[in-house]
């Protein structure tokens, strides 16, 4: 089964991928693309259209370039970064619009997904440290809720299944169990 999980920052995606795979250890996790670039490439301060972009094209080419048959988890996906690109293109006043090409990789990268886990932001916040930009935070949260509850990009149609999880970490974890 090939699974991605989306995001916002801090909300413990990262956390819920080691606890499933300590209780499924059949899979393979694939860490999430700025950490995979951040060897090779110089990230600025802060989320960056430029920065975005290029996670996205990786994002697209791990979940594609992942042979299938594997069990796999990914640390995010490519909504994760549409999402970003949005709201932070937004603030610099101009909207981020991918082109037919990358859609394409985009969906074709999607539709080879069985699942994408979604860990949404929680009040009370369920991170007890102070996590950096809260308000971009709060923006991609929400712009991914729109996203993966509305499908209002047209990616998800015939793609993966959306699996929100909440909780404490083990209930995260037993709820997406459930769907395996």
């Amino acid at each position: 089964m090939r699974i991605a999980v989306t995001g916002t920052h801090g909300v413990g995606k990262t956390t819920f991928i080691d606890d499933f795979t300590a209780a499924y250890p059949g899979y393979y996790s694939v860490a999430e693309p700025y950490w995979l670039l951040e060897q090779g490439v110089p990230f600025s301060d802060g989320a960056t259209i430029p920065d975005l972009e290029k996670q996205l094209v990786e994002s697209c080419k791990l979940i594609l370039g992942y042979p299938a048959g594997g069990d796999v988890i990914f640390d995010r996906c490519p909504l994760d970064f549409l999402a970003y690109l949005e709201v932070v293109s937004t603030s610099e006043g101009f909207e981020w619009l991918p082109g037919g090409r990358d859609l394409a990789k985009i969906g074709e990268a999607l539709a080879t997904l069985d699942a994408v886990i979604f860990v949404p932001l929680t009040a009370p916040d369920e991170i007890a440290v102070q996590i950096e930009h809260p308000r971009l935070r709060r923006q991609v949260d929400r712009r991914l809720k729109t996203i993966l509850r509305d499908d209002d990009l047209g990616l998800l149609h015939d793609g993966p299944r959306i699996i929100e999880v909440i909780g404490t970490r083990a209930q995260r974890v037993a709820a997406a169990g459930t769907f395996l």
